[in-house]
């Protein structure tokens, strides 16, 4: 479903989606960008005017970091133990962040290129706390498209 031309998205609502298995208990996503490298190219101008052009170069790699509140389900430690072992046709996967509407249709898909885990951090644990404990997954991948 796509947003009207003058409406904005409200971004509470999104998951992960990893070959096909959505998880959908993700309170954060940071970091999720494209980048590209840019080539500086020096002349000079028919003139004689120096001049300096920039143009587009390689795609670069990214990382995300997703954050969720501890639960049960043992797919990111999995994940991160494919990883790990170097069981790295396992761990490399296809997947997508994906961002949707107060009806909970999707409106917008980050899709990942061969996406694996590079780290699994667990949040604090400190006796008499009543805060949520949370894990952070950072996801390295290869390339990002918006669909």
């Amino acid at each position: 479903m796509a947003l009207p031309d003058l409406d904005t998205s409200v971004g509470h609502s999104f998951g992960l989606e990893v070959d096909g298995v959505a998880i959908k208990q993700i309170s954060e996503v940071s970091g999720l960008k494209m980048e590209q490298d840019v080539i500086e190219l020096k002349q000079n101008t028919p003139d004689g005017k120096y001049v300096i052009k920039k143009l587009p170069g390689r795609p670069k790699a990214g990382e995300v970091t997703l954050t969720r509140g501890l639960t049960g389900d043992n797919s990111f430690e999995q994940w991160v133990k494919d990883a790990h072992f170097g069981r790295m046709a396992n761990a490399r996967k296809g997947g997508a962040i994906i961002v949707y509407d107060y009806e909970g249709q999707p409106i917008k898909r980050y899709k990942l290129t061969n996406a694996w885990p590079k780290s699994l951090e667990i949040g604090s644990l400190k006796a008499g706390d009543t805060s949520v404990l949370t894990e952070k997954l950072v996801v390295t991948y290869e390339m990002m498209e918006v669909e």
